[in-house]
């Protein structure tokens, strides 16, 4: 009986951080180059045969102290593109294929696809509440004036012809995010090692949407929902049952 209340107890927990995942993805359906997070749990079982063939034991737990039959694994993100929206805004850019654009933010540098852009108070590129832009040559970017141009490459041209600057895009090597970035908050990623610049075309005037499928992460909800409920009317039969039988055994 111990056991199935463990085990109810755990599913609890793991749809309570699911549906907590959902609701973030469905609170940024309309915020720009947002992407979509997915919550994965492990079994006790596939921890224990994890922890067991790993060589590094830097982190290691105690197995016994794991009482719960599902835990936390990871919340895995959906880096493919969104679709790109014309905005006819002067400040709004978008990444067509592969890359990020990087802000110059307080704590250091983070990458974000979402290219709704301002002009801070000094002239400044800047992406709202976060920092500066970028370049490609690592260098923030000056404009002045919101009367400019842009190319496919993102250079940035002001009215009398001059180059203000070119918008960088940067990569990690390989490709591979799940491993390379770490979200910071706010649709911005930390790079854990080195970016690259790369090539990667900009639509001027364009944003690139949020990859959420409203429906599909509905349809996870109400299905957490359900599971979530279930387990806590069999927690509460559970629980009747537990006091009968002390109850019971008390007047035998």
């Amino acid at each position: 009986m111990f056991k199935g209340v463990y085990d109810l107890t755990s599913g609890m927990l793991s749809q309570t951080r699911n549906l907590d995942v959902i609701a973030n993805n469905i609170s940024n359906v309309s915020t720009s180059g947002y992407k979509t997070e997915t919550y994965l749990d492990s079994t006790f079982r596939e921890l224990m045969f994890s922890r067991v063939g790993n060589r590094d034991k830097t982190d290691a737990n105690e197995i016994g102290t794991q009482t719960m039959a599902l835990l936390p694994s990871a919340v895995e993100t959906d880096y493919t593109q969104g679709v790109l929206e014309e905005t006819g805004q002067i400040l709004d850019f978008a990444i067509n294929g592969n890359g990020f654009f990087q802000v110059q933010g307080q704590d250091g540098n983070v990458l974000t696809r979402n290219g709704s852009f301002i002009l801070d108070e000094e002239g400044y590129l800047a992406a709202p509440s976060q920092g500066r832009v970028l370049g490609t040559n690592g260098q923030p970017i000056y404009l002045g004036t919101d009367a400019f141009t842009a190319d496919a490459s993102g250079n940035l041209f002001l009215e009398n012809g001059t180059l203000a600057g070119r918008i960088g895009v940067f990569d990690v090597p390989g490709g591979d995010y799940q491993q390379a970035l770490q979200k910071q908050g706010e649709g911005t990623y930390v790079a854990n090692g080195q970016v690259q610049a790369v090539n990667t075309p900009i639509q001027w005037k364009y944003v690139e949407n949020a990859n959420v499928d409203a429906v599909r992460e509905m349809t996870r909800m109400m299905s957490s929902q359900r599971a979530l409920q279930s387990a806590s009317q069999i927690l509460k039969i559970y629980n009747q049952l537990m006091g009968k039988a002390v109850s019971d055994v008390g007047r035998v």
